[in-house]
């Protein structure tokens, strides 16, 4: 793929926790194999500078999901791929400096601009950088009350062995949040095809699978399913 438009910067986020190719890296056309093939932009700055495009806020409706997570001062948040930190900020914004936020993302420089980004906020916060694995987020043990994906997760490999896993980093009472593009007509264009997109569906019955329940599903998103799950207790 090429620079990413300003009608597809969104979705950029979603390749930095692919099992393929976890860099900031936007899609290309798919080959016969029909697998994903990334390769890293030439201008990063200009392509995190994209993902921050005040065009993506009129979808995207960062205020509004930000207000339907119920974020609280002193909560602690884990945003997985972060990106350009386009949630981070206003996670840190909601959580203030009382709370934490986890900045988590395979790509140092991506990890740099957002630490970078967060100085220039000029507002007091408590966050941390974490440089994770494909198939590791690497967070604390019971450290946040909520771990948030955007256009992330249609991208994990192993969902279900994924989300399982990263269930000890959940606080008692802690969920996870989910957004994603439609795979149908409702995303627009995304970019690169959508048989690689996830349905919701799929994404309910995997994180079932895990060992969550879907506790809330929020449809003002207009290309955008948007679900939060916390965990089933744990079986014997």
């Amino acid at each position: 793929m090429c620079h990413p438009t300003k009608h597809h910067v969104n979705d950029w986020l979603v390749v930095l926790f692919t099992f393929c190719c976890l860099s900031v890296l936007p899609a290309v056309p798919a080959p016969a194999e029909d697998e994903h093939q990334h390769r890293r932009p030439d201008d990063i700055r200009q392509y995190l500078e994209h993902l921050d495009s005040a065009e993506r806020d009129q979808y995207q409706k960062p205020g509004q999901v930000v207000a339907a997570l119920g974020l609280k001062p002193g909560m602690a948040v884990a945003d997985l791929g972060s990106g350009s930190g386009y949630f981070t900020r206003r996670f840190v914004e909601a959580v203030t400096e009382s709370g934490m936020v986890y900045a988590v993302d395979v790509e140092p420089e991506m990890l740099a601009y957002v630490k970078d980004s967060l100085v220039h906020l000029h507002t007091p916060h408590t966050a941390e950088f974490i440089l994770a694995r494909p198939d590791n987020p690497k967070l604390p043990t019971e450290s946040v009350d909520l771990i948030f994906l955007c256009n992330v997760a249609h991208h994990l490999e192993d969902r279900t062995t994924y989300f399982r896993n990263i269930r000890s980093a959940l606080k008692p009472g802690g969920r996870i949040a989910i957004i994603d593009f439609y795979h149908d007509e409702r995303s627009g264009e995304v970019g690169f095809p959508k048989r690689h997109l996830v349905a919701r569906d799929t994404v309910l019955q995997e994180l079932t699978a895990a060992g969550y329940r879907l506790a809330r599903e929020y449809t003002f998103l207009p290309r955008q399913y948007f679900l939060e799950f916390i965990p089933q207790p744990m079986t014997p």
